[in-house]
Parts: structure tokens; C-alpha cells; sequence
């Protein structure tokens, strides 16, 4: 059974984006921006300083918060913002990879996405708690409808959420062309290389695409572990194969894995953690256990260390 969220029923967006899904360039700017000036995005040139119009100048701000890239400075009330670890490790001056030439990096920014329930709600729930592996997109909102009602938050009007919903859906499936498309709209965000979602352009219909995810490295799929492990359960020992695959937030759900797939990254676990963690199937039980807490930082620098390395040499 699926675990339930849990968090503040007033703190869920369903909107910021203004309709834009976030392009390669974006957060690269959005994290040199901030990091020249805090309050950038409240400033007179913001568009100048970004290149952008308005609308994407607050679209900018949204995904950078969304992909946690950037994070709300305390007491600031949103005005002041400052680039997180993982935005400095990634993107910052000296950052391990600020095109995003490493595809770890953009399964780093879906984690977040999905993980990100105050943020981005539509793109949390949907690959948490959304019941089916394939759906349209009436069907999406019905889900979304009875979710919102059920936690009694007052609900966006229905061309918001509609308008969320495409876009949820243009971050992962490329976008149909036509006459009527404008380029600058129909620009696919980066994380559509992922191949987790499909849409068959027929019917309309959207799948999502389980498998073992050869393009996501041990290392950082031990990442997402240690911090899926750390929000839900930091003074426990073990871990269920069960929460693990299905958890609320999990690696499983998080980035559709198959339990053959999650079973075969778990065993492998032992050797990516220096035998801190280790993977246990006896009697039916499978479970994960750690004998002390994993340094979620330095495995991600040895992941782009060596990521780097590689590409430095052509491998």
C-alpha cells in the first residue's frame, strides 16, 4: 500500500510555470543570476539580466524552486533566493556539468520534480499516487479533481489545472507539431530524453514507460535512496523492498522501475556504498539495511568525478 503524503494542504501548486516547461539554458541562468544577486527576480532588470520576457522571467523562478536548484532564503518571504547544494554542485561556477551533457543530471532534476509536492503537486502525484500505468487527460484530471477534493484544498479553476496538465505532460512527451504550433512554445524541455512518458498521437493516449533505466547511474540512483530513505524513515535501519518500490517519493515510483530492475540496483548497492548498505532476500522478506548513514554528497561528487573523467578521455 502506497504511503500517504503528508504535507500541508495549503502548500500545493498548481501553477508558477506559466504554461512553459523548462528548456536547457533556463536553470543554468537562473542559478548565475541568483547567484550575482539574491533578489534578482524581484528587480527592475530581471528581464534584461535573464534574456527573457516576463513571463518566462517568473517561469524561470518557478522551475528553479521546482527542481531545487534554487531555495527560498528564511524570513524572506520568497524574495530573496540562494543556490542549494545541489544547484552549486551541478550548474555553479566550477559545477560538474552546467549543459547538462550528463544525462544523471537530468534524472537528478525529474527526482526532484516528482519528489516536490509543495512545487510541482501535479508532477508529484502523478507519478506517486496516479493508480495506472497508462491514461488520458481528462482521466488525469479527474484524478487530480478527487485528490484535491479529498485533502479539502480549494481547488484551481479547471482551464488552470488543464493548463498544468499539459504542461506536466510537455516536460516528458515531446509535442505534436502543427500549423497552429508557435516554435518557441513547441521547444521540448530536456528531461522528454528520459523516455519515461509517451503519448500515442492517435488516440491520445499516455503511457508510462517502466524499465531498468540503463542512462541513471548507481551512483545517483544511491543518492535519491539515501534521501528518500532519510525523509521517510531517518532512524530506521531497514527498508523494505516494498517501500522502496512503492513508497510515496520512492526510487520505484519516482523513476518506474520495474521490480526486476529495482531488485538488480539494490543487490548491486553493497558495492556502490562501501558496504554500507547492504540487500537481503531470505524467507521471502526482502529488505535493505544501513549500517550508518550515506554521505548523499559525496557519492554524488564521485558520480560527476568520474562521469567527467570519462568524457574527458571519450569514453
Amino acid at each position: 500500500m502506497k504511503q500517504q503524503t503528508r504535507i500541508d494542504r495549503a502548500a500545493c501548486t498548481f501553477s508558477g510555470h506559466e504554461t512553459f516547461v523548462f528548456r536547457y539554458a533556463w536553470l543554468k541562468k537562473a542559478a548565475d543570476a541568483v547567484a550575482d544577486n539574491p533578489g534578482v527576480f524581484n528587480s527592475d532588470d530581471a528581464m534584461v539580466r535573464l534574456g527573457v520576457g516576463k513571463n518566462m522571467v517568473r517561469s524561470i523562478r518557478h522551475w528553479g524552486l521546482a527542481t531545487r536548484v534554487l531555495e527560498e532564503v528564511q524570513r524572506s518571504r520568497g524574495n530573496l533566493l540562494n543556490v542549494s547544494h545541489l544547484g552549486r554542485t551541478i550548474l555553479g561556477s566550477g559545477g560538474f556539468d552546467p549543459y547538462f551533457e550528463d544525462p544523471n543530471s537530468l534524472w537528478l532534476m525529474h527526482w526532484n520534480l516528482a519528489t516536490n509536492e509543495e512545487k510541482s503537486t501535479t508532477w508529484c502525484w502523478t507519478f506517486n499516487l496516479f493508480p495506472a500505468s497508462e491514461f488520458t487527460r481528462d482521466a488525469l484530471a479527474v484524478f487530480l479533481e478527487i485528490e484535491i477534493d479529498r485533502r479539502g484544498m480549494r481547488a484551481p479553476s479547471e482551464s488552470s489545472l488543464r493548463r498544468d496538465i499539459d504542461c506536466f505532460i510537455r516536460t516528458y512527451a515531446p509535442r505534436r507539431g502543427g500549423k497552429e504550433s508557435i516554435p518557441e512554445d513547441s521547444l521540448d524541455c530536456p528531461l522528454t530524453e528520459l523516455g519515461l512518458l509517451e503519448e500515442d498521437r492517435t488516440s491520445g493516449v499516455l503511457r508510462f514507460r517502466s524499465g531498468s533505466r540503463p542512462s541513471l547511474s548507481d551512483d545517483v540512483f544511491l543518492f535519491c535512496l539515501a534521501e528518500f530513505w532519510d525523509r521517510v524513515a531517518p532512524d530506521r535501519q531497514s527498508l523494505a523492498f516494498s517501500e522502496v518500490a512503492y513508497g510515496f517519493g520512492s526510487p520505484g515510483l519516482v523513476f518506474k522501475l520495474d521490480e526486476n530492475s529495482l531488485a538488480d540496483r539494490l543487490e548491486r548497492t553493497e558495492t556502490t556504498s562501501q558496504g554500507v548498505v547492504t540487500y537481503t532476500e531470505s524467507a521471502g522478506l526482502k529488505q535493505l539495511y544501513r549500517r550508518d548513514k550515506i554521505d548523499k554528497n559525496q557519492v554524488l561528487a564521485r558520480h560527476y568525478e568520474q562521469s567527467m573523467s570519462a568524457m574527458l578521455v571519450g569514453v
